[in-house]
């Protein structure tokens, strides 16, 4: 409610109704109504990991996956170590919090490297980019077609001839291209457009002024409907991010924007649909190397960023991300070098320029590398690959369930008007009642209860209207309306 002519009087009093809680209340709380007649905290539920499974029975690295939407299949990439390094996919169902696999197939007959795969939701088609180790090292891409659990693919085409390493990738919906980053000695991006099973590209476009080795990752914004390179290198340079316009076959870029002024490393950039923003997660090596992660906002040909926050304090790599729709999180998965190496995921929640992290959660107990993630919308689970070094760095798929919130778009009841303990009856402020032990708000401002249980001004779904602030520590409760 925003009409300040229907205040309630002062001190409140329609609508205050005793409830039993189902578990600790805290004062000034939202909560929901159960079942059973009882009032709950909102809150989200732990997130979990399933038994990995292995897709390769030998050493996989240069791993990348992505889920294809038309199948609802995850296709996973690598260089199959057990094979002459040869470049090889294989496809992953998932099934509840388990994940089986079709036959790996070989999609290049001599060593490949550097390897990213993209989904073109235009063409159905999964495009993989590579440095093909057989070819004097050229960049090249090739069409995969995903049938059942198994994956076909064309010819492949060469989009550098030069030495080219450290891929990123990512389709720009607005324009239905796939856009590849890579090094070549500089930094590049290419365009690419799938017609059936093959691949054309349009001229490379060097973004970045340096001659350095650098490591891309990139997503597209479907707000702003752009391209976001970010990168550091291997040395010293700050992490960096550029805004990239696809017109056609070509690629125009705005000016380099720093985000963190140490060394970056392994960089993953995913973008927030239902925030509506960037998050790029990294090592940042001028801060003991902790896992750190930071929103961007896009606005024309430009970014900003918000404040950088940690979400791990130790020596953090190979970070990859996804991001689930379902729960409306950011998905984070790395070797965690503060235990023992192992596997570890963590939950990130944007709320305008800041984000914030749920507790971390171990995939796998023994040393990993190579992480990607990819969110499968058909299953509203997260699937995770990575090169398993605890076990002989066999190439390994673990299904993770993101944890999801209580609250639903019909079970907001109102505000606890005081504390309640486990079983006890308190009094709830519900529909046209007033609330008066908040702290902080803003006069007139709208509120929104998000899915973690707190109060906050941030109006994107899943978030449910709770009321209109009257004064720092007064929220009047909106009228129920069905």
């Amino acid at each position: 409610m925003s009409n300040l002519s229907d205040l309630l009087p002062a001190g409140g009093g329609q609508n205050n109704t005793d409830f039993v809680a189902d578990g600790t209340i805290v004062s000034g709380k939202p909560v929901i109504l159960t079942a059973a007649g009882k009032v709950a905290p909102i809150a989200m539920a732990s997130s979990t990991a399933g038994t990995p499974v292995v897709y390769e029975t030998a050493a996989a690295d240069h791993t990348t996956a992505v889920f294809d939407s038309d199948s609802n299949k995850v296709v996973i990439a690598y260089r199959d170590e057990g094979n002459s390094d040869h470049g090889t996919a294989v496809v992953g169902t998932v099934s509840g919090t388990t994940i089986s696999y079709g036959t790996p197939v070989v999609f290049e007959a001599a060593a490949s490297s550097w390897t990213v795969a993209v989904f073109d939701s235009n063409s159905n088609k999964v495009v993989i980019a590579y440095r093909d180790e057989g070819n004097s090292n050229y960049g090249t891409a090739i069409v995969g077609t995903v049938s059942g659990t198994s994956i076909s693919f064309g010819t492949p085409v060469v989009f550098n001839s030069a030495n080219s390493y450290y891929m990123g990738g990512t389709f720009d919906s607005s324009n239905n291209k796939v856009v590849i980053a890579y090094s070549d000695g500089t930094m590049k991006a290419i365009v690419a457009t799938v017609s059936g099973t093959s691949v054309s590209f349009g001229t490379a476009v060097q973004f970045d002024a340096a001659s350095t080795t650098k490591r891309p990752s990139a997503a597209f914004d479907s707000n702003a409907g752009k391209v976001v390179i970010a990168w550091g290198d291997n040395v010293s340079a700050a992490g960096t991010a550029i805004v990239g316009t696809v017109s056609g076959t070509a690629i125009s870029f705005g000016t380099e924007v720093g985000f963190e002024a140490g060394g970056t490393y392994f960089t993953a950039t995913i973008f927030d649909s239902n925030a509506g923003k960037v998050v790029i997660a990294y090592s940042d090596g001028g801060n003991s190397y902790y896992a750190t992660a930071i929103v961007g906002t896009v606005s024309g040909t430009t970014i900003s960023f918000g404040t950088a926050v940690v979400f791990d304090e130790s020596w953090d790599e190979w970070f990859s991300a996804a991001f689930d729709s379902n729960a409306n999180q950011t998905i984070i998965s790395y070797k965690d070098g503060g235990n023992s190496n192992y596997g570890t995921a963590i939950n990130g929640t944007v709320s305008g320029t800041a984000i914030s992290f749920g507790t971390a959660v171990v995939f796998e107990t023994s040393s990993i590398k190579e992480t990607a993630t990819v969110f499968d919308s058909n299953s509203n689970k997260v699937v995770i690959a990575y090169e398993d070094v605890g076990n002989s760095s066999y190439g390994t798929g673990v299904v993770y369930s993101t944890g999801s919130s209580n609250l639903t778009a019909t079970n907001l009841l109102g505000v606890a008007s005081a504390a309640i303990a486990d079983t006890a009856t308190g009094t709830i402020n519900t529909w046209g009642s007033r609330n008066e032990v908040q702290t902080g708000l803003t006069i007139a401002s709208d509120y929104y209860v998000q899915t973690d249980g707190t109060i906050t001004t941030a109006s994107a779904s899943p978030a449910q209207l709770i009321g209109t602030a009257i004064s720092a520590t007064q929220i009047n409760i909106k009228d129920y309306t069905g």
